[in-house]
């Protein structure tokens, strides 16, 4: 039987032109100009809800400042942040602020102290905005003080749009079908479901057979049962 690849880790980096703007309009038009030195913001907050985009943007902006020869970092847990070399870097994009430690919390003050001098910039990603976040009362209001804008998730239909656009782009046609099943059985943010039309694409090719709802599915069953066997506590969720 021939090995076909699952592994949807594979799906597209996350640049600013792969993100799916949707209603986030002014989020990404301000965030380009930050990022060319139009807009002089020591410290950006992203807010959202899981799924609408937040990472994407943060990875996404680390990868445009490195490609313009930037000192550049994406740091997503407590412990990277604590450990992390600040003079290091001259952009750095913290994911999750809301799941900082004390520790953490302490550090991130730290760095906004020094945003605010002008030693870095910070982008910041949160489920909330600051007024709303569990963070020391310091943090918070200094996080809040700086430019805060929320990332608004996609509507279905918009979902829908953008995955046909993807599906048309790589030449092949998406049945409506295809996408009403992963609306309802994927994951619903756009990175992973553009990561589904790709291994299907590539499933496609290798099978010769087209897209269908037949063969998303093979692909999503087939990615779950190698999942559980990469983590076999999986398997019970």
């Amino acid at each position: 039987m021939q090995q076909i690849p699952f592994d949807f880790a594979v799906a597209a980096q996350p640049t600013l032109d792969n993100f799916v703007i949707g209603a986030n309009q002014e989020v990404m038009t301000t965030l380009r100009a930050w990022l060319h030195g139009e807009l002089h913001e020591p410290c950006i907050c992203l807010w959202g809800m899981p799924g609408s985009g937040r990472t994407h943007l943060l990875r996404a902006a680390v990868a445009c400042a490195q490609e313009s020869q930037v000192a550049a970092r994406y740091v997503s847990d407590a412990a990277a942040l604590v450990t992390l070399d600040r003079h290091a870097v001259k952009l750095l994009a913290i994911d999750t602020i809301e799941a900082l430690d004390a520790p953490a919390q302490a550090c991130l003050f730290s760095l906004l102290n020094a945003a605010g001098a002008g030693e870095l910039r910070l982008l910041l990603a949160a489920d909330n905005a600051p007024v709303a976040l569990p963070l020391r009362d310091d943090v918070r209001t200094r996080v809040a003080l700086g430019l805060v804008l929320q990332v608004k998730p996609l509507s279905d239909e918009q979902k829908r749009q953008a995955l046909a656009a993807h599906a048309h782009a790589c030449s092949f046609e998406l049945p409506n079908e295809v996408i009403d099943y992963l609306l309802v059985h994927g994951q619903r943010d756009m990175r992973s479901l553009i990561a589904v039309l790709d291994a299907a694409d590539r499933y496609s090719l290798q099978t010769k057979r087209p897209v269908s709802l037949t063969l998303v599915r093979e692909v999503l069953e087939r990615s779950r049962a190698a999942a559980a066997l990469r983590d076999p506590y999986l398997s019970d969720e």
